[in-house]
């Protein structure tokens, strides 16, 4: 009798501890799958925010109808708060545009992190296609006044003296400014040249662009001279003296300071603005526009009175 008890006992067991096992396989595939759902999550996060050490402090609003009745003829567009990394507007943000002299700010970024205000560069190039400040071959200007040559006129001479003192190569430079958009996750962004004429193999998205401003416009050197109107600058000897203007005609009027504009054919008109409301940064970004200074106005009527920031604390 003991052993057909037992018997009796293990059949029973058996199928229990099957059913045990099947739910533990099961419950594991679900920690498994919500694992991997939550480290997607943190991705997506880490990949919309440049910053993703920083902790928001204050989250914009806008009002739903704010651009309800917007009308620009610019192909892409992105309204980005700064600090939130919280993209108030867009259109088409994600498509792929030639940025044109708007990547002179990966230019700028890549500079300011090799070279010293009063670093010596040699002018080594004779003739340069676009806009340029007017450089002379064999001309030494400080990186400085570079800096404002190619910022405020956008000049293509400057970008270039730039990236031919670099380490003795262009093409060194190029890299580095690829290796600087890949660090801040800019992905849809490559570069191919230092003044932005190569519409084949420059291109980035509004976002990516709002993005790198924004990393940009924390520099306070970089922030500086991007809302300085006018400057003069000069070779060391002081034989050439060149006076400049900013091309970005909206600067300093309804609080606009910086960022930068940009034009080729491919590209058309591109536009990049830094505006405060309410004490915190927006970034517009305008791509492909047909008028960038029409297309922006319109915009920051749209904004103004209608961004409200809700705190939010620890």
């Amino acid at each position: 009798m003991k052993k057909k008890n037992r018997k009796t006992k293990n059949k029973i067991i058996s199928p229990l501890f099957l059913i045990f096992l099947v739910l533990f396989f099961i419950l594991c595939d679900v920690l498994s799958v919500s694992k991997i759902i939550d480290q997607k999550i943190k991705q997506e996060l880490s990949l919309s925010n440049p910053f993703p050490n920083f902790v928001v402090s204050d989250y914009p609003l806008i009002s739903n109808s704010s651009f309800k009745n917007l009308s620009v003829s610019a192909r892409a567009v992105v309204v980005l708060d700064d600090s939130s990394g919280t993209v108030l507007y867009s259109k088409n943000d994600n498509l792929r545009f030639a940025p044109a002299s708007t990547t002179k700010i990966a230019t700028a970024l890549v500079s300011l992190n090799y070279y010293k205000p009063n670093d010596i560069l040699d002018v080594k190039r004779a003739y340069v296609e676009g806009s340029k400040v007017g450089f002379v071959l064999g001309e030494k200007v400080t990186f400085r006044d570079m800096l404002y040559g190619m910022l405020l006129p956008s000049g293509n001479d400057a970008a270039d003296a730039m990236a031919d003192n670099y380490k003795g190569s262009e093409s060194r430079f190029v890299k580095a400014m690829n290796l600087k958009v890949s660090k801040l996750h800019l992905y849809n962004t490559h570069f191919s040249d230092p003044a932005g004429l190569d519409d084949d193999g420059d291109y980035t998205t509004a976002l990516d662009l709002a993005r790198l401003a924004s990393f940009a416009m924390k520099n306070k050197t970089f922030a500086k001279v991007v809302d300085t109107k006018y400057a003069l600058i000069s070779d060391i000897s002081g034989t050439y003296i060149y006076p400049i203007e900013n091309l970005n005609k909206l600067l300093g009027t309804d609080g606009v300071y910086g960022v930068k504009t940009g034009t080729t054919e491919e590209a058309k008109q591109v536009l990049v603005l830094a505006k405060d409301y309410n004490g915190h940064r927006v970034i517009i970004v305008i791509m492909g526009s047909k008028d960038r200074f029409k297309d922006a106005g319109n915009i920051l009527s749209h904004l103004d009175g209608n961004i409200t920031y809700l705190s939010i604390r620890p």
